[in-house]
């Protein structure tokens, strides 16, 4: 799948803006996400962290799953934006290969605080989902 320049650009924005607010009071370490769904919309979302470490949650889980309860069942990208260019995380790329595209992978941009990215596909990260 290619994205559009004004696309790309709108998901990046979209990220380093969902960036600052984050909730990351233990690590420190705030992350940002936008998902684009299949009607083309923009959902965005940052990492929540919580004193309990194990329900902490990822932004680019909190933006699928804000996609999904706006109705959203496919999922064509996904920007993260972190200080330097931090991968997915195994959980996280699960969850995103669950509502990509059948037919073609989904874009995965890591972009920086600055909007310097770089393009990727889901399946660069992850060849081999796990799939019922």
């Amino acid at each position: 799948m290619e994205l559009d320049r004004e696309t790309l650009n709108k998901l990046v924005h979209t990220a380093v803006e969902a960036r600052g607010k984050a909730y990351a009071p233990y690590s420190g370490f705030s992350v940002g996400a936008a998902a684009l769904g299949g009607s083309e919309t923009v959902y965005s979302g940052s990492n929540v962290e919580n004193a309990s470490y194990g329900l902490t949650v990822c932004a680019e889980r909190v933006a699928v799953f804000n996609a999904v309860a706006n109705g959203e069942r496919t999922i064509k990208a996904v920007a993260v934006c972190a200080d330097g260019s931090t991968s997915p995380c195994g959980a996280c790329l699960q969850v995103m290969a669950e509502f990509a595209p059948k037919e073609e992978s989904m874009v995965i941009i890591l972009c920086t605080p600055e909007g310097k990215y770089t393009e990727s596909y889901l399946s660069d990260f992850l060849p081999w989902p796990f799939s019922l």
